[in-house]
Formats: structure tokens, sequence, C-alpha cells
């Protein structure tokens, strides 16, 4: 089983995400628009894996995602944001896909990411 965590504020990316990660094999899903929420989400249910916007309603994906990886170690990550030169931290293990949505790119590379092991 897989399990996403999806951080973006945009509603319809949100669950157009959704709708992309499970054809690429993802089982389950949590989601978050705030930088809180998501540190919160992914204390109620663990991650295997988190798409995240860069920009939300309050905080940023990124820092959001840093402070995940702190308290639960690493985590695969792909960022997907229309402002990639302001996606910091986002240094590898995570890639930076630009909106809007390249599917295949991103559908590529959660299947490389998420089932390496």
């Amino acid at each position: 089983m897989c399990h996403v965590l999806i951080i973006e504020d945009e509603p319809l990316i949100a669950l157009d995400l959704e709708d992309l990660l499970q054809a690429n094999g993802a089982r389950s899903f949590s989601f978050a628009d705030r930088q809180d929420n998501a540190i919160e989400a992914s204390r109620k249910t663990h991650p295997d894996f988190i798409v995240s916007d860069v920009t939300l309603l309050q905080g940023t994906g990124p820092l959001a995602v840093e402070a995940i990886r702190g308290e639960l170690g690493p985590i695969p990550v792909i960022f997907v944001t229309a402002t990639p030169d302001a996606c910091s931290p986002c240094a590898p293990p995570g890639r930076v896909f630009r909106k809007p949505l390249d599917r295949r790119a991103i559908g590529d590379a959660f299947r490389s990411m998420a089932f390496a092991a």
C-alpha cells in the first residue's frame, strides 16, 4: 500500500493529483492546504510519499516537508508548483515539476520514486 500526502491549496489540482497518483499505484491519500495542517496530517497517517505545492494558504510546502521529514525520516517527495524558483528548501531527493501538470512526467517520477525499493 502506498499512502500519499498531497499538500496543495487549490482543490481541483489536489483532486487531479489524487486521480493521477491513484492511476499510478497510490492506494490512499491525505490532504492539506496549509503548512501546519500538512504536519498534523502526517502525524495521523504516516505518508509513504508526499506531493506538495510550494506556496500555500499558510506557510510553504517545502517547510512542511522539511518538518515532516525531521519527525518521520526520509520520505520521497515531488513538488508541483507554478513557482519552481521559490522552491526552497527543495534539495534532493525531491523532484520539482512546473504547473500546469505534466501528467506523464509526474506519473513516471512517482512510480520510479515510490516503488524503487
